[in-house]
């Protein structure tokens, strides 16, 4: 055999090795921790809504490479506290979530959205999040403190309507009569 054909031969042999290491090692990533097998997993909504347990509400999609990133992180998470926090997934992509979708006023994914024990949406959160920060939110979140890293979101201030007349002699009013 010349020195050519064993070099080929040696290339090709290691180019099967690594198309395999890549793909076995692809299979098991993605078995425990791909979006679509932890959204089979996942707490239905309906049911993290009633079941008096806080709620960790994750909209997502397969293609979002944000939601993939953190599909390992949030499998940790689910691991560590699911005993304690419902953990809902609701893929954005699926129009049944379209009402969820528009209450939670999400136009970002990933999309948290964390919820009391009553069900009530008290803070949220957009984009990829480091799990040092997702799990100080959920230990926040099961101690009924504030949500240290998430746009708090509550009650807010009810704004009157009220009729204020122009006054022809001030400035702002461009030299318009009052109305009449």
């Amino acid at each position: 055999m010349t020195p050519a054909k064993i070099r080929n031969a040696l290339l090709a042999v290691v180019a099967i090795a690594l198309s395999a290491a890549l793909y076995l090692g692809f299979q098991t990533q993605t078995q425990g921790t791909s979006l679509e097998a932890q959204a089979q997993r996942a707490t239905p909504l309906a049911t993290a809504l009633d079941n008096g347990r806080p709620t960790l509400v994750e909209f997502y999609a397969n293609w979002c490479t944000s939601c993939q990133a953190m599909a390992p992180d949030l499998a940790e998470l689910k691991k560590n506290y699911g005993g304690s926090v419902n953990f809902a997934m609701l893929n954005v992509d699926n129009n049944k979530w379209l009402p969820e979708v528009l209450r939670y006023r999400v136009d970002g994914i990933p999309h948290f959205v964390y919820l009391d024990d009553t069900g009530t949406a008290i803070a949220e959160s957009i984009g990829e999040q480091p799990l040092g920060v997702l799990e100080q939110n959920i230990t926040a979140l099961l101690a009924h403190e504030p949500i240290p890293y998430a746009n708090v979101t509550g009650q807010t201030s009810v704004v009157e309507n009220r009729t204020i007349e122009a006054d022809p002699t001030s400035p702002r009013s461009h030299g318009n009569p009052r109305p009449g």
